[in-house]
């Protein structure tokens, strides 16, 4: 990620919708999947709080590679790191008091559902159990970052509101990532009953923007590359599925909103709904940003493997909205700020 006075400017719009922005000044999160496309968004923007606000909040990233944390965020003084694996059983620990935790860790990337599902469905689940026992040895709330994956397959193009759950096959691999998902939140959600903890949930649906890593092979992040490098988009289907689009900082600020605002044990969707569209607008509006065309080829066996397994995944973020949350960026302005961003790195 190569920082920009435009990104920074980006950064401080999006931190204008937050509610009660204040209520994290002066804490400690910790927050594992720091270098992710979403959690490194909500890293760049308490950073810039901290810069703009001196807002004091202590900062610990939790990951597997210390390298990788000080790559990403170079100069970030107020960034400590210990050591954490979503696929270990040991203990997460961080000395301190810790006011919140946002766990964001997961295999979040579409060759490795095909290739590892076994991984995919258990770093969700043992994550999740010692992100969860570090909140509740600190007393401190929890944010899960779920998937709009956990919904399943329904018929027809309405929005999915919280409640709203369709079908999922469960002896189908693909399925890990989902189901992953799901018992991760029922994780939640018990040790909210039998401890106490204090827990929140984000169900995002495609986010993308110009953090988004060379190894990510999601559509969203190959459309983002090519428009980026000036080559044609290729597509491997119609691309007439829904989806729910959300530019990174959109996606960042309402994490935040949620974890200041959010009620004890609910799930919020995040959704901008300027951005609930098909695959191929979102392909169009990405290539209309690269100034290039889009192109059609037939996916290999792999790739089928790693598709997503719903029609329609568009979100109702009413719920989210009712916490004084408000998208800033529409989907031209998001698609050209990754574009853009994007070039910057080459």
């Amino acid at each position: 990620m190569r920082y920009s006075e435009h990104y920074w400017k980006e950064v401080r719009r999006a931190w204008t919708t937050v509610p009660e922005a204040g209520r994290i000044f002066r804490k400690t999160i910790l927050v594992t999947g720091g270098t992710g496309m979403l959690c490194s968004a909500v890293i760049d923007m308490l950073h810039e709080l901290n810069i703009s606000k001196g807002a004091d909040v202590r900062l610990i990233l939790a990951g597997r590679s210390e390298k990788s944390i000080r790559e990403r965020f170079p100069g970030f003084s107020e960034i400590e790191y210990v050591p954490f694996d979503a696929l270990s059983t040991e203990k997460l620990t961080a000395d301190g008091p810790i006011d919140y935790v946002i766990h964001g860790a997961s295999i979040a990337n579409p060759a490795m559902y095909a290739g590892h599902p076994s991984e995919t469905l258990l770093a969700n689940i043992l994550g999740t159990r010692a992100a969860l026992e570090l909140a509740g040895e600190k007393g401190a709330r929890l944010l899960y970052v779920s998937s709009s994956e956990v919904y399943g397959r329904k018929d027809g193009k309405d929005l999915y509101r919280e409640s709203d759950y369709g079908y999922v096959d469960i002896l189908n691999p693909r399925a890990a990532y989902p189901n992953g998902k799901r018992a991760a939140e029922t994780l939640c959600a018990s040790y909210g009953d039998q401890f106490g903890t204090d827990t929140v949930i984000v169900r995002p649906g495609h986010v993308y923007g110009p953090g988004v890593k060379e190894s990510d092979t999601r559509a969203s992040a190959d459309f983002s590359r090519r428009a980026a490098r000036g080559e044609a988009i290729i597509m491997k289907s119609a691309g007439a599925q829904l989806r729910s689009y959300c530019y990174a900082l959109d996606c960042a600020s309402a994490l935040i909103t949620v974890l200041i605002a959010g009620k004890s044990g609910e799930a919020y969707n995040i959704s901008n709904r300027d951005s609930v569209v098909s695959i191929r607008d979102m392909a169009e509006a990405l290539a209309k940003a690269g100034g290039v065309e889009v192109r059609f080829e037939n996916p290999s066996d792999l790739e089928k493997k790693g598709y997503n397994l719903m029609d329609n995944s568009g979100l109702d973020a009413s719920k989210l909205e009712a916490l004084g949350w408000k998208a800033c960026f529409s989907l031209a302005e998001g698609a050209k700020s990754t574009v853009e961003g994007l070039k910057n790195e080459q």
